[in-house]
């Protein structure tokens, strides 16, 4: 078994380095870490390819309860290699 691998919760996902079969569990992780941190911009870099990752990316994240939206990344953050992700916001208790 190896090592939990850390990675820091700055918004920001390279999938190249990660096997494909890790990427459910890693992205509901990442995305609930970086919710946590209130950090509700992500861009997760999943590259251009054959867009099968890509695909793959975003089936993943029409399931998530955590995901308002997303969409291709602007240009200059990867354009249609990365998707940026807006997260909803953790709801603070109310306050009496």
């Amino acid at each position: 078994m190896m090592a939990p691998i850390s990675i820091p919760i700055d918004g920001i996902l390279d999938l190249h380095t990660f096997d494909p079969r890790e990427l459910p569990d890693l992205l509901e992780d990442y995305l609930e870490a970086c919710r946590e941190k209130n950090v509700l911009n992500v861009r997760i870099i999943h590259g251009k390819g054959s867009g099968m990752q890509k695909a793959r990316v975003r089936s993943l994240l029409l399931k998530n309860p955590l995901v308002r939206e997303f969409k291709d990344a602007p240009p200059q953050a990867g354009g249609w290699g990365a998707t940026v992700v807006a997260l909803i916001p953790l709801t603070l208790p109310e306050t009496e």
